[in-house]
C-alpha cells in the first residue's frame, strides 16, 4: 500500500548520507520496495485508508517531502567526496578543493534546510532534532577534514577530531533512524 512506499522513501532519504563514515565510505540505501498488482488496485480504487489521512500522517508526508528537497544537497556533497579516501601528499590538494568547493557548501545547504523543517507533531520534531544534531556533526567533520588537508603537511590532529565528530554524528543519526522507524510504524507504516 501507499504507506509501505512512503516509509521506504523516508528511510532511503535518511540513509542516503547523513552518516559520514571515517574510512570515507558512503552508503546509500536503495529503495527496493515493490508494489504488487493487488496493492496498485487498492491505490487506484482510492480506498478510504488512502484518502483520509490523520494530521500526524499528513505531517509525516510533509516531512518526507521536505527531507527529499534537502536530500538533493546532501547527495551532491556525498557524491563529491564519495568512495574510499586515503589522504596522501599527492591527493591532499584535490581533497581540499573537493571539500572546499563542493562538499562543504552543499552539506551546509543541506543542514540549513534541515533546520528549516518544522514538523507540527512534537514527537516528530523531537526525532528530527536528532537528525539535525547528527548532520551538523557531520558538517563539522567535513570542516575539520578540510583544515587537516589545508596545509602542505596533513594535520593528523584535525583528522582525529574529524573522525570523532563522524562517530558522534553517526550515533545521533542511527538513533534518529530507529526512532523515526518506530514513529512511522506507530502510524501504521510498515517496513
Amino acid at each position: 500500500m501507499k504507506k509501505n512506499w512512503v516509509l521506504a522513501i523516508l528511510m532511503s532519504i535518511a540513509l542516503l548520507g547523513g552518516v559520514f563514515v571515517p574510512a570515507g565510505h558512503y552508503a546509500s540505501a536503495a529503495d527496493s520496495t515493490t508494489v504488487t498488482s493487488d496493492e496498485e488496485v487498492n491505490v487506484d480504487n482510492g480506498s478510504p485508508e488512502e484518502q483520509e489521512l490523520t494530521a500526524d500522517e499528513q505531517d509525516l508526508l510533509d516531512y518526507i517531502d521536505a527531507l527529499d528537497a534537502a536530500g538533493v544537497y546532501e547527495k551532491k556533497a556525498l557524491d563529491a567526496v564519495g568512495g574510499s579516501t586515503y589522504i596522501t601528499s599527492s591527493n591532499r590538494k584535490s581533497i581540499f578543493l573537493t571539500l572546499n568547493n563542493t562538499a562543504i557548501p552543499n552539506y551546509t545547504k543541506y543542514v540549513s534546510m534541515l533546520k528549516q523543517i518544522k514538523p507540527e507533531n512534537a514527537e516528530l520534531k523531537k526525532i528530527h532534532d536528532k537528525l539535525i544534531r547528527g548532520s551538523y556533526a557531520q558538517l563539522e567533520a567535513y570542516q575539520l577534514f578540510k583544515k587537516a588537508v589545508s596545509k602542505t603537511k596533513v594535520n593528523s590532529t584535525f583528522l582525529k577530531q574529524g573522525n570523532d565528530k563522524v562517530a558522534a554524528g553517526k550515533k545521533s543519526i542511527e538513533q534518529y533512524l530507529k526512532e523515526v522507524q518506530k514513529y512511522a510504524e506507530k502510524l501504521g507504516y510498515e517496513f
